[in-house]
């Protein structure tokens, strides 16, 4: 019975091991932005969570109070006005010119320049600079970010992250049908923040939920009822930073 009852272990114990080798092991991406900066770097863990399908981004520096202080990153196709897939021609999608005042409003509206159509989006001729802008990481990462200036004190990191036809029974297609801005976004983008003190380096601080933004961008609003929003709060499993 003993010698039975060893068996059975053992193969219990090579199954667990099998199935743990044939786990796949994630790699996290480490990119820098801001690198020729003289300040601090803010360094970014971004963990994916289980509906995390190729998010748009937006990270930047406020002051303890909320204010907006400078862009440490934001996703290429939003910081230079061009997407890979803007128009559909010829059976494919075309990379071209196009507005998405809905992917990432309050950040637009919090860095307050205007283009040259008069609205908050960043255009091919008024452009975020390079040093601030990447491709979207496409699972979990860390951004190694420059200020532009050595920080001083409290103040907070913000993020701000949109995920395109995440619908959901309280923000579904059936609504504001006419809205092609909304079609776009669905769930409308999710604000993070977490304050920080320059003065202990030592700390992780984590982001966490604030907010949600306008649902097709017309304002730089900040709605903190999150209660209709289901899984676009589980795009991100876990967000945080330390401070070099």
């Amino acid at each position: 019975m003993k010698m039975k009852t060893k068996i059975i272990l053992l193969v219990l114990f090579v199954i667990s091991v099998n199935a743990f080798s044939a786990k796949k092991v994630e790699q996290c991406s480490t990119d820098s932005y801001g690198v020729n900066n003289n300040g601090n770097t803010v360094v970014l863990k971004f963990e994916k969570g289980k509906e995390h399908n190729h998010p748009l981004f937006a990270i930047w520096l406020a002051d303890e109070n909320g204010k907006y202080i400078q862009t440490l990153y934001v996703s290429e196709s939003i910081g230079r006005g061009v997407f890979q897939h803007a128009t559909r021609k010829k059976g494919g999608w075309s990379e071209g010119e196009i507005q998405r005042p809905a992917a990432l409003p309050y950040w637009a509206h919090q860095r307050g320049l205007k283009n040259e159509l008069g609205t908050f989006n960043p255009t091919s001729k008024f452009p975020v600079p390079d040093a601030y802008t990447g491709a979207t990481p496409s699972s979990s990462f860390f951004l190694r970010l420059k200020t532009e200036m050595p920080l001083q004190g409290k103040a907070k990191i913000m993020l701000e992250l949109n995920q395109s036809w995440d619908w959901n029974e309280h923000w579904n297609n059936t609504m504001f049908i006419d809205n092609n801005q909304f079609k776009t976004s669905s769930q409308p983008a999710l604000v993070y923040s977490v304050d920080i003190d320059i003065n202990n380096k030592q700390a992780e601080y984590e982001l966490k939920p604030i907010g949600h933004s306008h649902f097709s961008g017309e304002d730089g609003s900040l709605t903190t009822d999150l209660s209709t929003i289901t899984t676009a709060l589980k795009i991100a499993k876990r967000i945080s930073v330390t401070i070099e």
